[in-house]
């Protein structure tokens, strides 16, 4: 099989202030935006890799999803435990203080965690966990591109 991700999903709850975390914060592109209100389904990707998206949508809109499920998707998110992402930089410390310096929510400072990885942690508007990972071939290729 010749698999790779096109798209993941994230709910939101306020459409606005989240494409305006990805795309002002993050720096990622709109690539699409359908619905009105906040029955709206935004399309966001990293600059430079079109083929990796990241679907902002609606939670619990499923016809199939109880009313209780609902509730406990809204309890979740209110928490910030219901959606989490992982990305990755080159320059954690770099990428840190331009997240520091903006209005998303610090959850951690970059720390070396005992797995042997380094990141740091910031929740977008409706709390979902955004993690930022150190990657170190990201790193290297960035210094190596600064020496030339």
């Amino acid at each position: 099989m010749d698999l790779r991700i096109h798209t993941t999903v994230l709910p939101h709850d306020d459409p606005d202030a989240s494409m305006a975390f990805y795309r002002d914060i993050l720096g990622f592109e709109v690539r699409g935006d359908v619905g009105q209100g906040k029955m709206r389904w935004i399309t966001v990707g990293p600059a430079g890799q079109p083929g990796i998206s990241l679907l902002l949508a609606p939670p619990a809109v499923d016809h199939g999803i109880s009313e209780d499920e609902r509730r406990t998707i809204a309890e979740m998110m209110a928490k910030g435990t219901y959606g989490w992402i992982l990305l990755a930089t080159g320059d954690l410390d770099a990428t840190f203080e331009k997240l520091q310096s903006s209005t998303a929510e610090v959850v951690q400072e970059p720390t070396l965690q005992p797995y042997g990885v380094r990141d740091c942690a910031f929740r977008d508007p409706a709390g979902n966990l955004v993690r930022i990972q150190e990657v170190r071939e990201d790193r290297q290729a960035r210094e190596d591109r600064e020496a030339k």
